[in-house]
């Protein structure tokens, strides 16, 4: 089935225009998802417990919103337009991402939480109803597997641009100028996304169930997106474990905090040049296989930095290196292969709201397991903050490392057997 724009190949300009709002978007993904911990407990003395179980809390009270969101985008397609919901959005993240980076002094550890808390919840609810909305139009862009994975490919690859600027630009400059360069970048974006992106034409509206929470149960009643979301889920909490304790594990284990930026750098920089080469292997072989390859050559590339010590300089910035390059797959393909179970399922150009409201429901369950069980794990198995007891050192490198390849096996291994018995 075909959703509503022309099934014909997006132009390289329009799809330009499309992938640039990615951009800003993802600067908030790294200072929030990665710098934030360390950033709070650096500056304002909250201890890592505190800063996991509040990351855990408010990505619990954003994902709550997401049937809402999803819903509510639905229910704007007889309007033909998703810049509804993306323009609403833009007040949220352009007041809640600079109050959130930038943290009152001497505020108190009650008064800091609860800044914290509130300037991170008006961050993620202004991301999550611009991300629902900006995904769901891009799955309505293309309507075959090579040009979804095109699609998501050159969106992925320019928001690795973003989350390089979100890596670089506070080590050299600060938060606060991430703060300032960002709210300019997001409007220029949307006006480029509003002007220059082919907008589906009026759909007729979906049935609706009543409850915009049980929009979920539509698409969730279906065996395709249950089998994907379970392989997406196990995939994601892998990359978001490491993710979260990448800084200790490089100022710690490696002694290596000043080229922390650098690492990220060459990690980021090589998943946005594999974006053509994951792209170009869907155009001839199955999604599938193809996302399988890039799991187990994210294994094979990063197990071995559970052995690495101190000044490991060189070998941890090759393992970034591999690693990011494999990483490429992770970004590219699953919005593809969920684009192709919209369409099989017959909800194309009615309910893609549903379907990327939980998708990202899902996706920030996954980074509220890693944050809030992360955090407090190291703490509770005797590791501190600059610490180089041994013992502390193998917990550090074991989280940091094996668990993840581990939960990537079983997330490619249930893969495997749902290619193989056509799941999805």
């Amino acid at each position: 089935m075909q959703s509503g724009i022309a099934a014909r190949p997006i132009a390289p300009r329009e799809l330009a225009a499309y992938s640039l709002f990615a951009l800003p978007l993802l600067m908030t993904a790294l200072p929030i998802n990665l710098l934030l911990p360390e950033h709070y407990h650096a500056t304002t003395g909250l201890s890592l417990t505190v800063i996991g179980l509040a990351l855990l809390a408010c990505r619990l009270v954003d994902a709550v919103a997401d049937p809402l969101f999803g819903a509510w985008i639905d229910r704007q397609k007889p309007r033909g337009s998703y810049m509804v919901p993306i323009v609403l959005a833009l007040p949220l993240l352009a007041i809640g991402l600079p109050l959130l980076l930038i943290v009152p002094s001497r505020l108190g550890d009650v008064l800091t939480t609860a800044w914290l808390l509130v300037t991170l919840v008006t961050t993620y609810l202004g991301y999550s109803l611009a991300i629902v909305a900006y995904q769901a139009w891009g799955s309505e862009l293309a309507h075959d597997d090579a040009g979804r994975a095109r699609v998501t490919g050159a969106r992925e690859a320019v928001g690795l641009v973003g989350v390089l600027v979100g890596a670089v630009l506070p080590s050299l400059l600060g938060m606060a100028a991430l703060a300032v360069l960002f709210v300019p970048l997001l409007g220029c974006a949307a006006w480029v996304l509003s002007r220059g992106t082919p907008r589906p034409p009026p759909a007729a509206a979906a049935a609706t169930t009543g409850s915009p929470y049980a929009e979920f149960l539509v698409p969730l009643g279906t065996a395709r997106l249950r089998w994907l979301l379970a392989v997406f889920a196990l995939n994601a909490i892998a990359p978001s474990i490491t993710a979260t304790v990448f800084p200790f594990f490089v100022a710690d284990r490696l002694g290596l905090a000043t080229w922390a930026p650098a690492f990220l750098v060459l990690y980021f920089m090589a998943g946005a040049c594999s974006m053509p080469l994951w792209v170009r292997l869907a155009r001839r072989h199955s999604l599938h296989g193809v996302w399988l390859c890039g799991m187990v050559a994210a294994v094979v590339a990063f197990v071995w930095a559970w052995g690495l010590g101190p000044g490991a300089l060189w070998p941890f910035a090759a393992i970034c290196v591999l690693s990011g390059l494999a990483f490429g797959a992770d970004l590219a393909l699953p919005p593809a292969l969920l684009a192709r179970v919209i369409d099989a399922n017959g909800h194309a150009g009615c309910r893609e709201g549903a379907y990327f409201g939980l998708w990202n429901f899902v996706n920030k369950l996954t980074l509220a397991v890693a944050g809030g069980i992360a955090l407090p794990l190291l703490e509770a198995i005797g590791y501190v903050r600059g610490s180089q007891a041994d013992e502390a050192l193998a917990a550090l490198a074991f989280t940091y490392a094996l668990l993840p390849c581990a939960l990537k096996l079983v997330a490619a291994a249930l893969l495997y057997v749902a290619w193989r018995r056509e799941r999805f």
